[in-house]
């Protein structure tokens, strides 16, 4: 099937200070048809996205759609000729129902005067229906799992009828279900000619959905094509130049003694039971242990509990063998943990502050003698990790929210180990990261790891989990369900194990 073309950027090009993130990019989007862009984090792809939004401007080249040069001066430029965009990073507010977030700005009136409620909850009610979801219009969308959010942000895009829609990361916070309701409503949206921008960092889902596949490095496009024939391997040697599958390559070192142990960690929700359910496990020093589940499974609550995010969470925990009795965040972090949490831009960063105010904040002591910061030792201390991490800036001074996602990963996890920490808790540290940032992440992990630090992460990433884990357990519904080495952990085993709920195992009583 042919698909007619419905906006082009030619000889694109956008310059920063100190970088060029678009180098003379032609591009072409398809009507009717999902349309991938892919690239690593700072290769321009959020950059040609901003452009097609209005969000940013071309410094030379131009757009046209169907056959007329434009000029999308901003946001409502963009959204008056069709285009709308679901970001990665969730742009709702919180204090506000998701009916409201919905029609924000654009709120359905009677007579031009009176918000008209009962048509927005009405038509919030037939979007959720669309995307198969139970979310009520009068819920508070900071009541909401990211899952959900996630979900209200598409549905605020479908209700401007765009023609084109631009999705970023849109499965990053979603179960395997919501994607697959996702990608229903994709081809829905496809048979009525919508033209989708689709980014992703999993590279079997691009191959999956997409009809044409565009790929960027360092603001050049590499290739671009239809996806007749595509594999993963094309995509990555376009996008860093080889196949990059050894990302997790394994550090060979002996494991040191017990680190951490938790015994019987048991967390209540609203329902009167339990999200975190006796969860008992331990970690050596210079052990990574993996903790696969899916959405809900109560993965992310557990490592809230050992970092100290539920003071009324019950069960023991122990670092170096002594008892963990301090409830704060602070104190915990003063104890030897540290969290990845995984709403970066909520839990982990401040995005009104720079880069390295955000990579110092939980380690201001040592860089303070009194009341006097020793502003040098800072703006060194945070270059080291700029390098180590190879974050990718113009300058520390500059606002982390200028960064891409991949790159406000980078420095969360900067100022984790800024706190060196004993025990490092990771709560999917590859959501929103790309395949080349993601082999660093991966690679300073097995290095840490290699020089004694025990690590705890959480994904529902089969294969993330398989290549980088020294032991997993498996999760559902609070409990642990599986307990499985390195060379025992299979496919097969783990999404079985993920299914069990609250029938035990046999073999339940040695997952400690």
């Amino acid at each position: 099937m042919s698909h007619s073309i419905g906006l082009s950027i030619r000889n694109g090009t956008k310059v920063y200070p100190g970088t060029v993130a678009l180098d003379k990019a032609d591009f072409d989007l398809y009507m009717g048809a999902v349309n991938v862009l892919v690239g690593e984090n700072g290769a321009g792809k959020s950059t040609m996205m901003k452009v097609i939004a209005g969000v940013e401007q071309l410094t030379s080249g131009e757009i046209s759609m169907e056959g007329d040069i434009i000029q999308l001066r901003n946001t409502d430029d963009a959204a008056k000729r069709g285009i709308g965009i679901v970001f990665q990073e969730l742009n709702l507010f919180p204090n506000m129902t998701v009916a409201e977030n919905i029609f924000i700005a654009r709120e359905k009136t009677r007579g031009g005067i009176d918000i008209d409620t009962e048509a927005q909850e009405r038509e919030t009610r037939a979007l959720m229906e669309q995307l198969e979801q139970d979310i009520d219009p009068n819920d508070l969308v900071g009541d909401l799992r990211v899952g959900q959010q996630q979900i209200v942000e598409i549905a605020k895009s479908l209700a401007q009828n765009a023609r084109i829609l631009i999705l970023d990361e849109p499965t990053s916070a979603l179960s395997a279900a919501e994607v697959e309701i996702l990608f229903r409503v994709i081809a829905d949206l496809k048979r009525k000619g919508v033209g989708i921008v689709y980014i992703s960092h999993r590279l079997e889902e691009l191959i999956q959905i997409g009809d044409y596949i565009t790929v960027l490095r360092d603001g050049v496009i590499t290739g671009s094509r239809s996806m007749d024939g595509v594999d993963v391997d094309w995509i990555v040697r376009n996008m860093i130049g080889d196949s990059g599958k050894d990302f997790a390559k394994e550090i060979e070192h002996p494991f040191g003694g017990e680190i951490f142990h938790a015994e019987n960690v048991s967390l209540g929700n609203s329902a009167g039971g339990l999200t975190v359910d006796n969860v008992s496990l331990s970690l050596r020093a210079g052990e990574i242990l993996g903790v696969y589940g899916l959405m809900g499974a109560g993965r992310s609550e557990f490592l809230e509990c050992v970092i100290g995010r539920h003071p009324h969470a019950t069960g023991n925990m122990f670092i170096d063998g002594e008892p963990l009795v301090e409830k704060s965040v602070s104190a915990r972090i003063g104890r030897g943990l540290a969290l990845i949490p995984e709403d970066r831009k909520n839990d982990g960063l401040v995005q009104i502050l720079s880069i390295r105010e955000n990579m110092t904040l939980s380690s201001l002591h040592k860089f303070t003698r009194g009341f006097d910061m020793n502003l040098r030792l800072e703006k060194e201390t945070v270059a080291d990790f700029v390098k180590s991490m190879t974050v990718k800036i113009a300058s520390p001074e500059h606002a982390v929210s200028s960064l891409s996602g991949g790159n406000q990963q980078k420095v969360v996890i900067s100022k984790a180990l800024m706190t060196n920490p004993k025990v490092l808790l990771m709560d999917e540290p590859s959501r929103g990261i790309d395949i080349g940032a993601k082999a660093e992440v991966f690679r300073v992990m097995r290095k840490l790891a290699a020089d004694g630090l025990g690590i705890i992460f959480v994904t529902s990433d089969l294969e993330e989990v398989l290549s980088l884990s020294d032991r997993i357990l498996v999760m559902s519904n609070g409990r642990i369900t599986g307990d499985f080495t390195h060379d025992t952990a299979t496919n097969t085993g783990l999404v079985e194990a993920s299914a069990i709920g609250h029938t035990p195992l046999n073999n339940n009583k040695e997952l400690a």
